[in-house]
């Protein structure tokens, strides 16, 4: 299928701009969702083919197997219910935001095939919090899906960098009752003085309010979530230290590394193209990133790699370096709709050895 794929089907949607087959991708997906019995034909023969792939378990849930689909795909929460028909373990949506907002002017989304590389600056278009949450009210809700959930936040661009802690909370409250775990995203590029968020006082006000409101949520007859931060690639260690500070102060339950990067490796040196680069650049920063996060917390903070991964060696190498599990965006744009499922089976084929 990837063959075909590469053959017939990419040609036709590279020859389209990146953000028009974007669309597309979303659209054939999200009527694949509204096909219940074949997705559920579906799912169960990509379980099958990978049958002796244990199951993973990380922030209190069950994944039956370590490949997810990455934020920035199903940014509305339209497409995921067929997440599981095309061989995915989990998926997470978003990044969504308090404020509904179109994102960056367009074109804002460029492929680089020779690289199996993206650079976007795609802004978190999205239609908002409440929108998402009346949508996900209307879909199977934690405990009835068949790969966990993941709601992944980011901050409104029209609200002001003092007040970031109040527009996530307020996204938080209305999305932790679908969330089967929720992640604050403080790392696109995309979004200005978002990377400031890292920094340890701003990130400690964050996470001190949103811990504190999932800690609540039981007293009010709801479960709390899973709640895990998604870092950047660009941090220096000193940087990244203080970040882990703060996350074990707070007992966060994960960390997603990495987002995309402003780096400019190799022959992008001299690419104009403002915004977050993604795709296989960025496979060796990314899984460094996680090795020596997995280093610093000994293994006991599970870790959710992702960055560049377009085979099972990639997949592998972030789970060899300490990552639990692993998510794609960029190398499902090369590689085709079943990459994940090829994922989970070269994975579950590696387990035997």
């Amino acid at each position: 299928m990837g063959s075909l794929y590469e053959k017939l089907v990419r040609p036709a949607l590279f020859r389209r701009d990146s953000e028009h087959a974007h669309e597309l991708g979303v659209n054939a997906m999200a009527a694949l969702g509204r096909l219940g019995p074949l997705c559920r034909l579906l799912a169960a023969r990509h379980q099958r083919l990978a049958r002796v792939q244990r199951p993973v378990q990380a922030f209190g849930l069950t994944f039956p197997n370590a490949v997810g689909l990455a934020a920035g795909f199903d940014k509305d929460a339209r497409a995921w219910p067929a997440a599981a028909a095309l061989g995915f373990g989990h998926v997470e949506v978003g990044t969504v935001t308090a404020h509904a907002q179109p994102g960056n002017p367009r074109p804002r989304m460029f492929r680089y095939p020779a690289e199996e590389a993206v650079i976007n600056r795609m802004g978190f278009n999205n239609g908002g919090a409440t929108a998402m949450a009346a949508r996900l009210a209307q879909q199977p809700g934690p405990g009835h899906r068949a790969i966990p959930l993941g709601i992944n936040l980011g901050k409104s661009k029209v609200t002001p960098l003092e007040e970031a802690t109040a527009d996530y909370l307020a996204s938080f409250r209305l999305l932790a009752d679908w969330a089967d775990y929720v992640v604050l995203n403080v790392s696109s590029p995309n979004t200005p003085n978002l990377r400031q968020l890292q920094d340890e006082a701003r990130l400690r006000e964050l996470l001190q309010t949103i811990t504190a409101a999932n800690r609540e949520r039981p007293a009010a007859g709801r479960r709390a979530v899973p709640v895990l931060l998604k870092i950047s690639p660009d941090l220096s260690w000193p940087q990244i230290d203080a970040v882990l500070a703060v996350v074990a102060e707070f007992r966060l339950d994960g960390l997603i590394a990495t987002n995309t990067t402003i780096a400019r490796p190799g022959p992008f040196a001299a690419v104009g193209e403002a915004g977050g680069l993604s795709g296989a650049p960025l496979r060796r920063r990314s899984t460094e990133i996680i090795g020596y996060v997995a280093r610093a917390t000994q293994g006991r903070l599970p870790l959710i790699g992702v960055g560049g991964i377009t085979d099972v060696a990639g997949a592998a190498e972030k789970l060899d370096a300490g990552a639990t599990l692993v998510q794609v965006y960029t190398g499902m744009i090369y590689r085709g709709p079943f990459f994940a499922a090829a994922l989970a089976r070269g994975l579950a084929a590696r387990q035997r050895f």
